[in-house]
């Protein structure tokens, strides 16, 4: 990976991360996921703010219909084992 290269195929990306804020709502929620998963890129997080605190939608793509599948709603803690493990207490982030 050549960080300093700003623009990536999807073959060469593994997870996008989305982060809502209230222009970007309808994109984030509608247009942005139907193009990732159109493009066949495996993993899509959407995070978003609920009561003052981050929520993050974890989906992951089905290859049978090319559509993401809601694979969990994570409050407070975030730990899933793909695309890679991670393990992120939520309620420690600067807000």
């Amino acid at each position: 990976m050549d960080l300093a290269c700003t623009p990536y195929t999807p073959a060469e990306v593994r997870l996008v991360v989305e982060v809502v804020s209230p222009e970007s709502e309808e994109r984030d929620r509608k247009l942005k996921p139907a193009r990732y998963a159109e493009a066949g890129i495996a993993h899509f997080w959407r995070v978003e703010e609920n009561d003052g605190r981050p929520v993050v939608y974890v989906h992951e793509l089905d290859p049978a219909t090319a559509t993401y599948a809601l694979t969990g709603i994570h409050h407070g803690k975030l730990s899933v084992p793909v695309p890679f493990p991670i393990d992120i207490d939520l309620d420690d982030l600067p807000r």
